[in-house]
């Protein structure tokens, strides 16, 4: 049964739910049933609109079906979606019943325009924290489309299954056996894959009449200006390009002076969602990624600021370029949004090996998230690349689950903080290799199976610890899985060929966050900047906010056209 002060919560959730929503569950004689009945009977003893039935096929496992006026929403749950899974039911069944946010409807659109039937799958482990949106961006597309069914498996319940189809992380998704994604995600990206894998087309329907969304705030922001096309692009005083701790600042600081803003973002708070601890934001103590990202987004929501989630630009236009005579963002759907002020805050994103067999075996066995991916390796060998506090940190905790721990690092020495790297050191499965050159993930077709590294030190033949050395003068270690921790790359790359950037691809700011295009600022990850904080990206976006009102004050900046005001 569910807690009675969580029961109390849900019912003020689900107090406004228009539609009676069925849960569909399949007898099961799985020595868990009895569980999974408890848990959608607590919840349905929260709303009269919730309703518990056990009928259809027996199965082998835990599962339901979500329905809703007597036809199947094409979500169901092949598990008891307890731990961070609780929110994904939580959030179908008030999706299913016509309130909740839901994506707006340029992008609704492009969901109903996917060619069906589709048949998806999502493995995940109930400890995951990138599982859950993946699970989410999933069921809202269930319900946006009509043709689309997807199901959520608990790889813990199907053994068997997961070994077949060579699953070593998650959350990984599914077409019949075909891996299709694998790894943490958002509604655009994962939107993008289906059109790449089914089609869509460009002069879809509108799918707010099957979507069952409320009257949300982003829905009614969509509708007040809709999509802009290729056209003619929707106009604002400042765009801001990325939605982390960088582009919310840079919002709410053009919001309140008065400035008609938007934000085109993949998600709000950006590398911020995969943060888990953090205790150097300061004033407060101690905080969560997921956490701070959805304060971001509160935030921002208290001021006329629109939130173009879930949005992949193709190209960004500067002013002078422009038919418009404005800085254009073309986003990916026909999309384009343009404003006299642009505010780079793109971030930056997980670096990459770029070496053969790395991306073959993603979610094979190459993982980036130990918290996430971790567990399908215990008792097992890994790798961790990567000596800096992240890569250490990594085999920190990777040690606590896996049998060996190998830790590779180009430097020659680490480069992790002492305290870290004494913590490491005292741990008697872990092995550190400095010098070393990853050349190759080995694979046998369906997991990770080896490594390859070069010996920059060549000769040093002391401790091989089991590794061999291969024809091409490389050396190779069999093991079961590689986690890779090499840093951060910065997201300029829709800028890289219009503004002026490093070697490392970050986009040169002097002190007032201006680059080297009028009226094109740029702040937090992507920057040159020192010093990539949360903190920090904070302070710059709010500095690259006045800057630009301060150019347009003064008339330095590019001019909005009088028939856009």
């Amino acid at each position: 049964m569910l807690d009675p002060a969580i029961q109390k919560q849900l019912r003020e959730v689900f107090a406004p739910l228009q539609e009676t929503i069925l849960l569909s569950v399949r007898p099961s004689e799985h020595e868990k049933q009895q569980e999974l009945r408890d848990l959608l009977q607590g919840l349905a003893e929260t709303s009269e609109k919730i309703e518990v039935r056990v009928e259809g096929a027996e199965s082998d496992i835990p599962s339901f079906t979500v329905i809703r006026g007597g036809h199947s929403t094409g979500i169901t749950f092949d598990c008891i979606p307890g731990g961070h899974e609780f929110t994904s039911l939580v959030l179908a069944v008030l999706n299913a019943g016509g309130q909740g946010r839901m994506p707006d409807q340029a992008l609704q659109r492009r969901v109903a325009a996917l060619q069906g039937p589709i048949e998806l799958r999502s493995f995940i482990s109930l400890s995951c924290t990138n599982c859950p949106d993946i699970v989410q961006a999933l069921d809202q597309m269930a319900l946006m489309h009509g043709n689309l069914r997807h199901t959520i498996v608990d790889g813990a319940l199907v053994p068997e299954e997961v070994e077949r189809l060579g699953i070593r992380g998650v959350p990984a998704v599914f077409v019949g056996d075909e891996m299709l994604h694998s790894g943490r995600s958002d509604f655009g990206s994962l939107l993008e894959k289906l059109e790449e894998r089914f089609g869509g087309a460009a002069d879809a329907p509108a799918a707010g009449a099957s979507a069952g969304a409320a009257d949300t705030a982003s829905d009614r922001q969509a509708a007040s200006g809709d999509a802009g096309t290729a056209a003619e692009p929707r106009q604002y005083d400042v765009l801001v390009l990325g939605g982390g701790p960088a582009g919310a600042a840079a919002a709410i600081y053009s919001a309140r002076k008065g400035l008609k803003t938007a934000v085109v973002a993949k998600r709000i708070g950006g590398q911020v969602n995969d943060t888990m601890g953090i205790q150097n934001l300061i004033s407060v103590p101690s905080t969560e990624g997921p956490k701070l990202a959805a304060d971001l987004r509160r935030h921002m929501e208290d001021y006329p600021i629109e939130l173009l989630e879930n949005r992949s630009v193709l190209e960004v236009v500067p002013a002078e370029s422009s038919a418009s005579g404005l800085h254009t963002i073309r986003a990916k759907g026909g999309e384009q949004f343009a404003a006299p002020a642009l505010v780079v805050a793109t971030g930056a994103k997980w670096r990459e090996l770029g070496v053969p067999g790395e991306a073959e075996y993603i979610g094979r066995g190459v993982a980036f998230c130990p918290h996430c991916d971790g567990p399908f390796f215990a008792g097992k060998h890994v790798a961790v690349i990567g000596g800096g506090n992240s890569g250490v940190e990594a085999a920190i905790d990777l040690a606590g689950t896996c049998a060996r721990v190998t830790l590779f690092e180009f430097a020659d020495q680490l480069n992790a903080d002492t305290v870290l790297q004494d913590a490491l050191h005292k741990l008697p499965n872990v092995r550190v290799i400095t010098s070393a050159r990853t050349t190759e993930i080995v694979g046998n077709g369906s997991a990770v199976t080896a490594i390859r590294w070069e010996d920059r030190q060549a000769g040093d033949a002391a401790d091989n610890g089991g590794d061999t050395a291969t024809a091409d003068n490389n050396r190779e270690l069999e093991l079961d899985g590689v986690f890779v921790q090499i840093g951060l790359l910065p997201n300029s790359e829709p800028v890289a060929e219009i503004l002026h950037t490093n070697r490392f691809g970050e986009i040169e700011v002097d002190t007032h966050c201006r680059t080297s295009v009028p009226g094109i600022y740029a702040a937090g990850d992507v920057t040159t900047t020192p010093y990539k904080q949360i903190v920090v990206a904070m302070g710059e976006g709010s500095k690259a906010a006045l800057a630009a009102f301060e150019d347009r004050v003064r008339g330095t900046g590019v001019v909005l056209p009088s028939a856009a005001v």
